[in-house]
């Protein structure tokens, strides 16, 4: 008799059980991909109406608006489509783009929460503070620093504004600024930096001049450039695989050093508020900082904020009253070298009311019209921040009767709205003449947003107001700003505007 061939181990022990998890992980790839195809098709049923750009079947829009050409894209696109288009992330992620003044005034209005994707990338850096909080908290959060904004407190920051920005101007003078151009922006970005810290603790020595401003504002900057680069990279998305990338863990090393100096602060005047005496001190200080407002607040329980909350606030105060101040403050310096006849306008408005070397002080503000006028048209040319997201927690219905379900996405794009034909005419033109009494009163309220509007409007744009105008009021007493047309700024998304080449302009010295 033959010997037969005997089954091999594999088949003998391994066959049943193999087929068997072979079949249930097809099962589970099966379920996941018609899972993604009833997605795709409810997200598609859902923009039936929202007519936007073809996109690819894989990659979504994201090879027609990348990073260079998205704001190029965006003056154009609104003539196109009116109201709002859709872009997809993707094959399986969508997000609708509206930038008309009905659209944004609902939107704004109702209490969706912001879409946390972003935010959460920001919270081990500055915590959980107004920007990121949603719900009671942030009510209850708003409600306490409300105080710290009021014109009383804000009052006596003119000074302190004043002397950053001489310090800064000061600087620029030394400068050889006849033959070549000096790029703005790194400056503008350490004088507000200068000016928020002595707003924010009382910082007394001038960050313009010292180790720790350029470490700290180097550090700022790493971190915004690492969350931005998670937020175009959806392999980031993932905690775990950022967390051991090496992006990753020089963004939690930079995290660490950027609470440093806020946390000693913090600490070292909470122990100082423990005795009374210390606390009458505070109260009868020149000015009360943003700490101390926020120490001494209270809920109707008498409870304040912990160290945790405090801290988050503060990095919050100082990142937002720093970053989209010297951005925006960059570009309003811009769009005067590129428009000098109004450039010269200004300079004759402030030199009515101040003389070269005096201290502006609160009561001219109100004496600077179409200097103010200035401002506006360059935040609405170049605001500060680009967007803002909402997830829809329930369903909405826009004014031309196009709806949306709940758990879309949608973003509010402030660059596109500002520069909507439908809303501005000629909206590449810079005309100050449209924020005229009578010309604001005949638009949309919600046509114009550098600081958001409804209840979370920005609650330090009254703070961020003042710094403009301070900065530029001093400058044009000081300064003819010229462009360098051979350095042209390239406009860039970012946590806020940015050029991607920096800002160049010729200062010429006026005394």
């Amino acid at each position: 008799m033959g010997e037969g061939k005997l089954p091999s181990w594999l088949e003998t022990h391994w066959t049943r059980p193999l087929h068997l998890a072979v079949t249930f992980a097809l099962a589970l790839l099966l379920l996941q991909v018609v899972k993604l195809y009833l997605r795709r098709q409810g997200l598609l049923r859902a923009l039936r109406l929202f007519p936007g750009p073809p996109p690819h079947w894989l990659f979504g829009n994201q090879r027609q608006f990348y990073l260079e050409k998205e704001l190029q894209q965006f003056n154009v696109l609104p003539e196109q489509y009116p109201c709002a288009l859709p872009l997809w992330v993707g094959a399986f992620q969508v997000l609708l783009n509206i930038y008309d003044p009905e659209y944004a005034e609902i939107l704004l209005n109702r209490r969706d929460p912001k879409i946390q994707h972003g935010y959460k990338f920001i919270i081990p850096w500055i915590g959980r503070g107004l920007l990121s909080l949603e719900g009671k908290k942030w009510y209850q959060h708003r409600h306490l620093l409300t105080p710290a904004f009021h014109f009383s407190i804000l009052k006596p920051y003119i000074h302190v504004m004043n002397d950053s920005v001489c310090r800064m101007l000061d600087t620029w003078e030394k400068l050889s600024t006849q033959d070549s151009s000096v790029e703005i922006c790194e400056p503008i970005r350490l004088m507000t930096l200068d000016s928020i810290m002595k707003c924010a603790f009382s910082v007394q020595t001038s960050t313009q001049t010292e180790s720790f401003s350029t470490n700290y504002l180097s550090t700022v900057t790493k971190l915004s450039e690492l969350i931005f680069c998670r937020l175009y990279n959806y392999f980031y998305h993932n905690d775990l695989i950022y967390r051991w990338s090496s992006q990753g863990q020089e963004f939690q090393a930079l995290c660490q050093i950027a609470h440093q100096h806020p946390a000693k602060i913090i600490q070292e005047r909470r122990e100082a508020l423990k005795n009374n005496c210390e606390e009458d001190k505070i109260r009868k200080k020149k000015y009360l900082d943003f700490l101390d407002v926020l120490l001494c607040a209270k809920n109707e329980n008498g409870e304040g904020l912990s160290d945790e909350e405090l801290e988050a606030e503060v990095n919050t105060f100082v990142f937002g009253g720093h970053d989209t101040t010297a951005s925006s403050l960059s570009w309003i310096f811009y769009c005067m070298a590129m428009n000098l006849e109004h450039q010269h306008r200004c300079r004759e408005e402030i030199r009515n009311i101040l003389k070269y070397g005096d201290t502006i002080t609160w009561d001219h503000l109100d004496q600077m019209p179409y200097s103010t006028m200035c401002i506006k048209e360059a935040l609405r040319l170049y605001p500060p921040g680009i967007t803002m997201a909402r997830e829809l927690s329930k369903p909405i219905t826009f004014p031309d009767g196009r709806s949306l379900p709940t758990g879309m996405t949608v973003v509010l794009n402030i660059w596109a709205l500002h520069h909507n034909p439908t809303v501005w005419e000629n909206p590449q033109v810079f005309n100050p003449q449209r924020f005229s009494q009578e010309n604001s009163m005949k638009r949309h309220s919600y046509a114009f947003l550098p600081f958001s509007a409804g209840p979370r409007n920005c609650i330090g744009q009254e703070f961020a107001m003042l710094e403009l105008k301070v900065g530029l009021a001093l400058t044009l007493l000081r300064f003819e700003l010229l462009p360098d047309l051979e350095k042209p700024p390239i406009p860039m998304p970012h946590l806020v505007l940015r050029s991607k080449n920096g800002i160049h302009l010729y200062l010429r010295p006026l005394h």
